[in-house]
């Protein structure tokens, strides 16, 4: 008498399918906005649900101001063009900084940083940040480093309840973001790690002096090609 043949069991396809769905929908949704504008985004929903005001309004590259650009390079991610997404150094010197008891410096990139706020929640735990790291890297190699900055430039918090560049252009100074000056570019790349803390239309000494900070090294990012991956028409 023979054994009977050995049969699959199927209680792997439903496992295998959900885990191809999984795999699936991060890869859809950073080829979907590679083209299309995010609607909204997590951070967005919660604070809008809260009560805390929402206006976003989307614009392409080409109508915000190449002053912004500059300027947000300047203060958020000097080697936003040379790196893939992570820059080794910062996260280096922030290392240095807290092994020494010194005040933490920021490490996270400009594509870090549009990564988490297009696709994830708010938050520091070590979950979000493993997937922030995976969402960098594909952001990294599907968008063009325009296309992050446009991104970016649209989705970060401006002010309260303040989406973008148009947004904030608006809400702090009366004006499209394709006029911004300089010095209102600066102002208002001064007050991205802290905008419900700080006023870019009327502000205090500690952001008058970063914008100042930002405004000169933005020059820097125009005068030595640092911008040259987004501001590739020369404008």
């Amino acid at each position: 008498m023979t054994d009977a043949p050995l049969r699959p069991k199927k209680k792997r396809r439903p496992i295998l399918t959900a885990l191809l769905v999984l795999a699936a929908l991060p890869i859809g949704g950073v080829l979907i906005h590679a083209f299309a504008p995010p609607p909204l985004t997590l951070l967005m929903a919660r604070e809008f649900v809260a009560g805390n005001g929402l206006d976003y309004r989307w614009r392409s590259l080409d109508q915000i101001s190449p002053n912004l650009v500059a300027a947000a390079i300047a203060a958020e991610d000097a080697r936003f063009c040379s790196h893939g997404g992570f820059d080794l150094e910062a996260i280096e010197k922030a290392l240095e900084d807290n092994e020494r008891g010194r005040k933490v410096r920021g490490g996270s990139t400009i594509s870090q940083q549009t990564a988490k706020n297009v696709f994830l929640w708010p938050g520091r735990d070590w979950i979000r940040k493993g997937l922030e790291a995976g969402y960098t890297l594909m952001i990294e190699t599907v968008w063009s480093k325009r296309r992050i900055m446009e991104v970016y430039l649209n989705v970060a918090e401006m002010g309260p309840g303040v989406y973008g560049a148009e947004a904030a252009a608006r809400h702090w100074f009366g004006k499209s973001a394709a006029d911004l000056t300089p010095r209102e570019a600066a102002r208002i790349a001064a007050i991205l790690p802290s905008p419900r803390r700080y006023d870019a239309g009327s502000p205090g000494p500690y952001v008058r002096r970063r914008a100042s900070s930002v405004q000169a090294n933005a020059r820097v990012v125009r005068n030595e090609g640092l911008a040259a991956c987004v501001l590739n028409d020369g404008r």
